[in-house]
Parts: structure tokens; sequence; C-alpha cells
């Protein structure tokens, strides 16, 4: 079991893409936000500017509606947010994910991934081994759209990230917290 640090060296944020729409024709990488997720996306930014989750660097899948989620996110958050495409985290394991995160450079204290299930369920899966007991049995029921994982590491840099080595911090949806 992973040990509770009180303030974690690193601190890695899953948010999986608000709901989106099934517009017919439309390929999968180019779908929209539905109406629903373009009302959740900006509740949980507003809940990570209230809480202070402000991220060093996103990491953002280049989907659409993945895209769209982080928009509305940032628009709430109190500081600007270094960003970057990351084609390496559509539709891809959690093993996938973990490598992507062990290429950040140390310097990112707090990083956020922004993508998809069953990634960002199966990530935050891989990487805690503990934490607070009513947000696993919540993260571990259901990883729903909009849902935010917070993750501290007590390690030096990324590459130190393995799994069973985080501790869940918390787990919300836009329902818990809207």
């Amino acid at each position: 079991m992973a040990k509770k640090s009180p303030k974690p060296k690193h601190r890695l944020i899953l948010l999986r893409h608000a709901k989106s729409a099934w517009p017919d024709g439309v390929a999968d990488r180019e779908r929209p936000l539905a109406e629903r997720g373009r009302k959740a996306a900006p509740v949980i930014g507003a809940y990570m500017a209230r809480e202070k989750l402000n991220p060093d660097l996103a990491l953002v899948s280049p989907a659409r509606r993945a895209q769209e989620t982080w928009k509305l996110v940032r628009e709430a958050l109190s500081k600007k947010v270094a960003e970057r495409e990351a084609p390496d985290i559509y539709e891809v394991s959690a093993e996938r994910i973990l490598e992507v995160i062990r290429a950040v450079e140390p310097s990112i204290r707090t990083l956020l991934i922004v993508g998809h299930n069953p990634g960002m369920e199966n990530a935050a899966s891989l990487l805690v081994a503990g934490g607070d007991a009513d947000a696993m049995g919540r993260m571990k029921a259901k990883f729903p759209t909009a849902g935010l994982a917070v993750i501290g590491f007590d390690v030096d840099g990324w590459d130190e990230v393995e799994a069973g080595t985080g501790y869940l911090q918390r787990f919300v949806t836009p329902r818990s917290v809207g």
C-alpha cells in the first residue's frame, strides 16, 4: 500500500472528457461535446480552481471532445497552464498512458491529462495503491465522463512513477461537486 504523503512531490490529475455527442456520419475523433458535457466541464474547472488544483502542464488528447473539455476547464482556472496536444493518449492502454507520464520532465509538479475511457479509469486503477477509501470506492464503481482523479506520488521525477505507487487524494464528478 502506498504511504500517505501530506504534500506529495508530484501530483497527477486524470480527467475523463465530458459527455460527448454521437452525431451521424462524424468520425470518433471529431465528436463534439453534448450539451450535458458543455455544462459539466466548467463545473469541474470551477472545482479545480476553488481547490487550487492548478496544473503546470496539461496533456490533452487530440479528439475534439477532449479539446473542448479542456478549453472549458481552462477558462475557469486562475492561472495560465502550459498545454500540449498528446496523440499518445487517444484510445490507448493504461500502460501506454504510464509511458507518457514517465516521459514528462520532473520540473512539472502537477500534471493534468485529459483523455478517454477505458484509458483514464484503467490508468487510475493501475497507478493507485491506496488512498481515501470513499474516493477509491467511488472511482472503482464508475469513472464517468468529466470524472476527475487526483493522485499523489512521493517521487523526485515522473520517470520514477510505477504501477501501484500513487495515493488517491480525491475522486470527484460534476454531480458530486456541482
